[in-house]
C-alpha cells in the first residue's frame, strides 16, 4: 500500500502551490509600501494646507503664561530629582515565587496525562 506516489504531478503541484504562496507574499510587501508612501504623501498634503491656511490668517499673536505645574509635571520633576542624587531603595537580593494553584495551571487537566 503506498500513501504517497511521487510523480511528476506532485512535484508540480508542490512547486504551483510554492510559487503561488511566494509570489502573493512579495505582492504584499509592495502593497505595504505602497500603502505607506500614499499615507505620507497624503499627511504631506494635509500638513502643507494647513501651513497655508496659518500664512492667511492675521491672528494676533498669543502671550504664554507661567502657570503652576499638574500632577504629570510634579511627578516628572519628582522622577528626575530622583534619578540626579541617585537614591534607591535597597531590596533583598533573593527572588521568591509563590505558587498560585488553579485550574488553568492543574496537572490533572492536562493533555500529556493521557492513559496507556
Amino acid at each position: 500500500m503506498v500513501f504517497l506516489e511521487v510523480t511528476a504531478d506532485t512535484w508540480l503541484v508542490t512547486g504551483l502551490g510554492f510559487g503561488i504562496v511566494l509570489v502573493l507574499l512579495c505582492l504584499f510587501v509592495y502593497v505595504m509600501k505602497g500603502l505607506g508612501a500614499l499615507m505620507q504623501w497624503i499627511e504631506q498634503r494635509l500638513s502643507g494646507k494647513a501651513e497655508v491656511k496659518e500664512e492667511t490668517s492675521k491672528a494676533a499673536p498669543v502671550k504664554a503664561e507661567v502657570t503652576a505645574g499638574g500632577a504629570d509635571d510634579m511627578a516628572a520633576i519628582a522622577i528626575a530629582l530622583h534619578m540626579f542624587y541617585g537614591i534607591h531603595d535597597m531590596e533583598a537580593p533573593r527572588l521568591t515565587i509563590h505558587a498560585h494553584h488553579s485550574t488553568w495551571n492543574e496537572h490533572t487537566f492536562g493533555i500529556n496525562n493521557l492513559d496507556r
